[in-house]
């Protein structure tokens, strides 16, 4: 239930830091050009989502649970490559 938890909270907080990017997406539809700023903005915001889309994915999806061992495998898969980079990282700076 911990676990459950902390990741709910964890996906709640990223969507509602992508509150902003509504307005953003709309201003070429309202006659408005997009600065350099918004644009950064717009792909801080895609970052964002797209880190907590599987999460969304499977919460949205009918028969959500079916997808589930799907989306364990896809997140350890991300955790062991990271751990690698990591591993690799530290070996460089080590024989430089």
């Amino acid at each position: 239930m911990e676990i459950m938890d902390r990741e709910r909270k964890y996906v709640l907080g990223e969507v509602l830091q992508a509150s902003g990017l509504m307005p953003l997406l709309m201003k070429p539809r309202n006659r408005q050009k997009w600065t350099p700023e918004d644009k950064q903005k717009i792909v801080l915001h895609l970052r964002r989502l797209s880190v907590v889309s599987p999460y969304l994915a499977v919460m949205a999806m009918p028969g959500s649970f079916v997808v589930l061992p799907a989306l364990a495998w896809w997140l350890d898969r991300r955790r062991n490559s990271l751990r690698r980079t990591a591993l690799q990282d530290g070996n460089t700076t080590q024989n430089q």
